[in-house]
């Protein structure tokens, strides 16, 4: 028998689903530091105001479990006790969860799940750790299983690395547990130290552009520009023993190594290097109430992007360099992994909606596709409601 099996129609246990529990879980925004959690970083992100609810209820069974979306219209159902095939979509972070679970010697039963979704796939706003995270935080919670914050978090990681097959840092489950609200997280990926900064945008607010692509290379390049990073830090270890990730290479070091990498090798560790200093000095600004200064070391962060880590396309190019000219937007960036998904702005809020007609404009000319655009809040991380 295949497991999981997909569903397509509801199962009629859903229709009148009574949850015992419930799970709001939030996507993510990073303000400033990408690609840099893998390498033992600095990064700045928050959760927002867009979540997952997922709904739980036991089922009475010892091993028989039913997952249904309602924002895609189908669901799978699997035995816990059966080896879980892999498959080509959402499922994979469900999956991918369980069996981290189970593997740290965790009792699970049957039970039902009912999930809906305000978070667009692909936009870069971390969907699949809000959806590993939330189901983490909920069998936790309704199976009284004693996980930590950050055990779900390393738990959810480890789900998306091992059974998904995407070698992400840390950021995204870290942020869409442990967020505060009206705060960004200024975090240290290498000790998991974390700071609490507020949010204080003054008269602008956060403005996602979603380019509404996803260019085919996003997950491949991703785990190469992870292996780019890791096989320079081996090479320089070599000499160096006391580096274990980019986070020890100091930009002396790495130029005195310069002849020796690839030009392309050299880019990817320079652009780490250079982000880590921005993130630490955007917090900097932040607390100072500098949000101008913040918001050009959005802009450098972009150029390190396109050029250097070479994560871009021409979607995301265009929406950053649209907004250059404009005195009412401070910064603006892409965010996420790339290849698509959404720029990050921060714009002043009298403007929004002008900006918003007129970039949707000028992209659906240039490109023949239509711009989604959403504002965001920072907001609290995971939340468990009990019925």
């Amino acid at each position: 028998m295949q497991n999981p099996r997909t569903l397509k129609t509801k199962p009629h246990v859903f229709k009148n689903f009574e949850a015992k529990l419930s799970v709001e879980s939030p996507g993510r925004i990073n303000l400033i530091g990408e690609h840099t959690d893998y390498n033992n970083g600095y990064v700045m992100p928050t959760a927002i105001d867009k979540k997952i609810h997922l709904h739980f209820s036991k089922n009475q069974t010892e091993n028989f479990c039913r997952f249904f979306s309602e924002t895609f219209d189908t669901g799978f159902e699997f035995y816990l006790d059966k080896d879980f095939e892999k498959g080509s979509g959402w499922e994979n972070y469900i999956l991918g969860v369980i069996r981290e679970l189970l593997k740290s010697g965790n009792k699970l039963e049957g039970f039902d799940c009912l999930i809906k979704s305000e978070l667009p796939v692909g936009a870069g706003i971390s969907s699949s750790a809000a959806l590993e995270c939330g189901l983490a935080s909920g069998l936790n919670a309704l199976f009284d299983l004693k996980q930590t914050k950050l055990e779900i978090v390393k738990l959810s990681q480890r789900a998306e690395n091992n059974f998904v097959g995407s070698n992400c840092g840390i950021m995204d489950q870290f942020s869409s547990v442990l967020s505060k609200k009206d705060h960004l997280i200024f975090l240290d990926c290498k000790t998991l130290e974390k700071k609490y900064i507020p949010a204080d945008f003054q008269d602008c607010k956060v403005l996602l552009l979603n380019t509404n692509v996803t260019h085919k290379l996003s997950e491949s390049e991703y785990n190469t520009r992870r292996e780019e990073c890791e096989a320079a830090v081996k090479f320089i270890q070599k000499k160096n023993p006391e580096v274990t990730s980019l986070r020890d290479v100091s930009i002396s070091l790495l130029e005195s190594y310069r002849s020796q990498l690839s030009e392309t090798t050299y880019k990817r560790c320079m652009y780490v290097l250079n982000e880590n200093e921005r993130v630490k000095q955007a917090a900097n600004f932040l607390s100072g109430r500098r949000l101008r200064d913040f918001g050009k070391l959005m802009y450098e962060s972009h150029e390190g992007l396109q050029h250097n880590y070479e994560v871009s396309c021409p979607e995301l190019d265009f929406l950053v360099d649209y907004s250059r000219d404009k005195d009412f937007i401070y910064g603006s960036r892409m965010m996420g992994g790339g290849f698509g998904g959404c720029t990050i702005n921060i714009i002043e809020k009298n403007k929004i909606r002008d900006f918003i007609e007129e970039v949707s404009k000028a992209y659906f000319k240039k490109f023949r596709i239509e711009l989604d655009a959403i504002t965001v809040f920072p907001s609290a991380g995971t939340r468990v409601i009990k019925h």
